[in-house]
């Protein structure tokens, strides 16, 4: 009867050592989780430090398009002021060249004249040098036959004399006159010819500068969308990081909830035992004082009297379990992930339209239920422009902290902070977001989710389907 106390008392402490035993996987669990959350307070401080960053560079990238369309306008001025100069240079051409036809008209009087005073020269057979210097009229004079003859003769002859010379005068002024005109005119066509190709010179070199200064706003803008881009980016990453720390807190939370249910249950198991102990040693107590007892009556009584024991049999069925399963809906497998949709895959994870696709394309058609791939808290569930409706889910695994993404959801099922298990329903399979056709865009990750998803692994590495 002691072996018997003794083993019953052996057996309590071991189911009691088996509870006592869970809190400190609860306590360890919990532990992970605070380093998992302090790791994910850190990415959080380092990328809102690269948001910073990012906000300085599209700053400075913002002054320097400023300035450059600055130097742009100014640079368009002066095209505008130097285009206007080669219009009035050209005017000016244009001016200078019907004074030269006009002069051309000029020249032709003028040589018509030279022309007829020539002839006139040539008939009176008169000896001029264009240089200057005097008629020799001697034989003229000695031709007279008398004195009065001579007289007419001098006076014939200065007369002629003075009207070569008024001719020849004017001849000379014709032709420097002519000289001179075409000599301006000619310069001043020259000039401005010079001026005009200074201008166009300086507009090359302004419509040059503009070229280059609107190439270099180009880059700057495209810099500014590059960053901008990022910056939304990062700025997505702290909100998922925020998210998932928040998640984080409330498996936390969970954690916390279930040692102290865990504790109050081991408590409760102890003094349930304790007092079982107690029943049971007083009752085979009183057992083994009922069987003294009876054995010394039994010395006293004759050996007619007999005695008989009547045993009893039981029999135990195990309750039957039915199950039914959803077509659309993947049975739950038994790895750690199991499969999140129906369908087939119609895109695996790598390069992609010259980008990384980050996940697996899961497709079907119809209603097609959407299921978390493992148990975990709903740490975002939102419109995304690119992945349309999406649920992210964190994970702690062994330790380890995973997350995974369900992408162009046609609805949502999940809110934030919701816990969710292994095969719950979180959405319907849909075509949002930058999607061509309806399927499941599925990504894993081996920790939190950030923007350039340097976390992401294969899930066909992980879950069969």
């Amino acid at each position: 009867m002691k072996k018997n106390i003794i083993a019953m008392n052996a057996s309590i402490m071991i189911g009691l050592g088996s509870i006592l035993a869970a809190p400190s996987v609860y306590a360890e669990s919990i532990s992970n989780l605070e380093k998992q959350k302090e790791s994910i307070q850190e990415k959080r401080s380092g990328v809102e430090s690269n948001i910073s960053e990012t906000e300085k560079k599209i700053d400075n990238l913002q002054d320097k398009q400023m300035t450059a369309e600055e130097q742009i306008a100014a640079i368009e001025a002066k095209i505008a002021e130097s285009a206007k100069k080669i219009d009035a240079k050209n005017a000016e051409i244009t001016q200078t060249k019907k004074e030269i036809e006009a002069l051309k008209e000029e020249i032709k009087v003028l040589k018509e004249r030279i022309a007829k005073r020539n002839e006139v020269l040539k008939e009176r057979a008169l000896s001029f040098q264009e240089t200057g210097g005097d008629v020799n009229y001697l034989e003229v004079l000695f031709g007279s036959s008398s004195f009065g003859d001579l007289v007419d003769r001098v006076g014939a002859v200065a007369t002629i004399a003075e009207a070569d010379r008024d001719i020849l005068k004017e001849h000379e002024l014709d032709k420097k006159d002519l000289e001179e005109k075409q000599k301006a005119v000619e310069t001043k066509l020259a000039s401005l010819e010079v001026a005009k190709a200074e201008l166009l010179e300086i507009q090359k070199q302004q419509k040059q500068q503009k070229q280059e200064k609107d190439a270099l706003v180009k880059k700057l803008k495209q810099q500014t969308k590059k960053h901008e881009d990022e910056k939304m980016g990062l700025e997505e990453e702290k909100a998922n990081l925020a998210a998932q720390e928040k998640a984080i807190k409330s498996a936390i939370s969970l954690e916390h909830q279930r040692l102290a249910e865990l504790e109050a249950a081991r408590k409760k198991a102890a003094a349930e035992a304790k007092k079982r102990a107690e029943q049971e040693a007083a009752q085979a107590a009183a057992q083994a004082a009922q069987a003294a007892s009876q054995t010394s009556e039994s010395k006293k009584q004759s050996s007619s009297s007999g005695y008989s024991a009547k045993s009893n049999s039981s029999s135990s069925s195990s309750p039957s379990h039915s199950s039914s399963n959803v077509s659309s809906v993947p049975a739950v497998s038994s790895g750690t992930f199991t499969r999140p949709s129906a369908g087939y895959v119609s895109s695996t994870m790598g390069e992609r339209w010259n980008k990384q696709h980050a996940g697996i394309d899961i497709a079907a058609s119809g209603t097609v239920p959407v299921v978390a791939a493992a148990d975990g808290v709903v740490s975002r569930s939102y419109f995304s422009s690119s992945y349309g409706n999406v649920v992210f889910v964190t994970h702690s695994i062994g330790g380890q902290q995973w997350t995974t993404v369900y992408a162009h959801l046609s609805s949502r099922q999940a809110s934030e902070g919701a816990v969710v298990a292994k095969g719950q329903q979180i959405g319907i399979m849909g075509n949002t977001g930058h999607s061509y056709g309806q399927h499941l865009h599925f990504e894993l990750h081996k920790g939190p989710w950030n923007y350039s998803k340097s976390n992401a692994v294969n899930p066909l590495n992980y879950i069969n389907i």
